[in-house]
Order: structure tokens, then C-alpha cells, then sequence
């Protein structure tokens, strides 16, 4: 992407200070959303590395990663698979727990979501430590796909995310950067 056109979908997100606590700059991108433009150019360079590639499906990590993951599914003619926090899904689940701040977490996912073998590619809003991020191609892999690659909207360098999951052989693909927490 252009740097003038980084800076401009980077001028859609809003930042809220001190949110969830003190000393976290929240990068907001539901301003981002509610722009036809911005989020049709964000959806578009998150596709961009794999046009023209055969995409089975887009894995969303909720909740922001079901709305770009649906968005890109649609444009790539591919599939939509939803990966959950634990008890969300009605049908048989594969679950994986992942480290929080304070404690563990775990999301899960469908058995049947994917095929092995299929081409899939993870998105998600933001990545900043990628315990999430991890915990999700953790998941895919468990059920036999080809995790092309994951995208964010926004990487947070500082926390190690991007690095966590390129240690792991997954490409990484985000539009914007913020320094810092």
C-alpha cells in the first residue's frame, strides 16, 4: 500500500487512552467500519497478498475478525469460518486454551469448519502479543489446513505479536503500526 494511503486508513482509527486501564492506548477501528471508504480499502489490502489465489476460506477471530473475515470471504468467493471463545458454538468442537494477561482463555471452533487441506487464511482487527493470534492457528492446524497466512489491520510491534506468529512459519500481513502499548 502507498504510504499516503496508510496514513489515511491510520487517520480512521481512533485511539482511547488509559481503556481497558491505565496506560493502554485502545486503537479503536469501529470509526474505521463506519466509513464506506476506509473499511472498503482496508478489506481490499487485506486481500490484496492472495488475489487471484484459491482461498477455500477466511478463519475470523471474534468479534472484529467476523466482520473483516466475512468482508474478505465475499471478496475472495470463499468460505467464512467463525473461531469462538469456548461455549459460543452449537455443534461438536475442537478448543484450545491460550495464556491472558491474568489467567487462561479458550476458543474453539467447529470440527467440521474445514476440510484437510483446504487454504485459509486468519484475520483479525489487531495484532499485539498474538497469544490469540497463536491459539487460532493452533486450532486450524489441528484440523488439517494450509494457513496460507494471517492479516491484521493494525500491529502493534512493540508487543511481539507479528514475530510470535512468523517463528511459527505463518506469514503476516498488517496495513498499519503503532508504536507502544
Amino acid at each position: 500500500m502507498h504510504p499516503s494511503a496508510l496514513a489515511d486508513l491510520r487517520s480512521f482509527i481512533r485511539t482511547i487512552p488509559d481503556y481497558p486501564r491505565p496506560g493502554i492506548q485502545f486503537r479503536d477501528i469501529t470509526t474505521l467500519l463506519g466509513n464506506a471508504g476506509a473499511f472498503r480499502r482496508a478489506v481490499d489490502e487485506l486481500v490484496q497478498p492472495w488475489a487471484g489465489s484459491k482461498i477455500d476460506r477466511v478463519a475470523g477471530i471474534e468479534a472484529r475478525g467476523f466482520i473483516l473475515g466475512g468482508a474478505m470471504a465475499h471478496q475472495l468467493s470463499a468460505g467464512f469460518v467463525p473461531i469462538r471463545k469456548k461455549g459460543k458454538l452449537p455443534h461438536t468442537t475442537v478448543r484450545v486454551a491460550y495464556s491472558l494477561e491474568y489467567g487462561l482463555d479458550e476458543m474453539e471452533m467447529h470440527t467440521d469448519a474445514i476440510v484437510a487441506g483446504e487454504r485459509i487464511i486468519l484475520v483479525d482487527d489487531l495484532i499485539a502479543t498474538g497469544g490469540t493470534a497463536e491459539a487460532a492457528v493452533k486450532l486450524l492446524r489441528s484440523l488439517g489446513s494450509q494457513l496460507l497466512g494471517a492479516c491484521f489491520i493494525i500491529d502493534l510491534p512493540d508487543l511481539g505479536g507479528a514475530r510470535r506468529l512468523e517463528a511459527m512459519g505463518v506469514a503476516v500481513h498488517t496495513l498499519v503500526r503503532f508504536e507502544g502499548h
